[in-house]
């Protein structure tokens, strides 16, 4: 199971009805999935907590608390977590504060290798992707080529197993990369999903570094970890893109919002993998707005049937009252 921005509200931006009636969407719809479809790996692409990146440590305990609560899953499964801007800060906000308590919280380092029945995923931090010297960045980079060395080395590359075989990988599959900013890109506007970004906003060009990672970056991913699949959230809207890289296609799936507060249409995506092949579901959730509407239409009746009942009664004792005059 595959989801993002879940944006858990926080004490500043965040309202109690806010918090009741889409928390409660997004456990009752984790939860419904976990009990009819049993997924084995659990993937959150980021921005967990909406105020991740200013709140008090006990505000962040008891974000943490409120996460492993709604997002209840059974033991023998897999967590993956990449972190999100929202989670500890845009690049020029980062502390290794917050970065270490997240880490902490969550084990989830700049980069982290990890391969789970043949399938193997590396989980980056993208905001560890600005490219410059800073205390996140430069050693992503060293652990990125590191992984790309594992990788190799794994695939049969001999020359490359003297310093660098990897007891993560037991076998060699194309990885999958996890991460909370898409790839580059120059807009939403070569999306074509059904829970797209909607007219006004598909067209707008991404900013890199904000919206989506640089170009730079972006290349750097591709030539040294060659991936198969790429997973991304951040633009709380979906997308499906294809990126092009020594002769391979490379399929990204941006993943949208799960939460009401950010889109009307929430999904999240359910994925079959192998170590060679995929195959991948969208599974749309209620619209916001019906819901309204259905609680809307559900109250009126109810206040009819209320009334109707009430009338009723007094037709009755009315009833009564003249045959005892009578």
């Amino acid at each position: 199971m595959i989801l993002a921005d879940t944006h858990l509200l926080g004490s500043i931006n965040g309202h109690w009805f806010d918090k009741l009636r889409r928390e409660w969407q997004m456990h009752r719809a984790f939860q419904t999935t976990v009990a009819l479809h049993r997924p084995k790996v659990f993937i959150f692409l980021g921005d967990l907590f909406d105020e991740g990146k200013w709140c008090t440590p006990g505000e962040f305990e008891d974000y943490v608390a409120r996460f492993h609560d709604l997002f209840y899953v059974p033991e023998d499964s897999h967590v993956l977590i990449a972190v999100g801007n929202h989670d500890i800060g845009f690049h020029y906000s980062i502390s290794p504060y917050l970065v270490s308590r997240f880490q902490w919280a969550f084990g989830v380092g700049a980069v982290k290798l990890l391969q789970i029945e043949g399938v193997t995923f590396v989980i980056i931090n993208s905001m560890a992707m600005e490219g410059d010297d800073c205390f996140l960045c430069k050693p992503a980079l060293g652990k990125i080529k590191s992984i790309s060395k594992q990788l190799s080395c794994a695939a049969g590359n001999n020359d490359a197993c003297e310093h660098w075989q990897s007891p993560e990988l037991k076998q060699y599959s194309q990885p999958i990369i996890l991460q909370h900013y898409p790839l580059f890109r120059d807009s939403d506007a070569v999306c074509n999903e059904s829970d797209e970004a909607p007219e006004d906003v598909k067209y707008i060009n991404f900013r890199e570094r904000w919206e989506c990672i640089s170009k730079d970056s972006t290349e750097l991913l591709l030539d040294e970890l060659s991936p198969r699949l790429v997973f991304s959230g951040h633009t709380h809207h979906g997308c499906h893109i294809k990126h092009f890289n020594k002769g391979s296609t490379i399929h990204e799936y941006t993943i949208s919002s799960f939460s009401w507060r950010n889109k009307n249409n929430p999904t999240f995506s359910m994925l079959t993998v192998s170590s060679n092949n995929y195959s991948i579901y969208k599974c749309h959730m209620p619209q916001e707005a019906t819901v309204i509407v259905i609680y809307t239409v559900a109250t009126f009746v109810l206040i009819a049937c209320m009334v109707k009942k009430k009338l009723q009664s007094q037709s009755i004792i009315y009833t009564k009252v003249s045959r005892y005059i009578d």
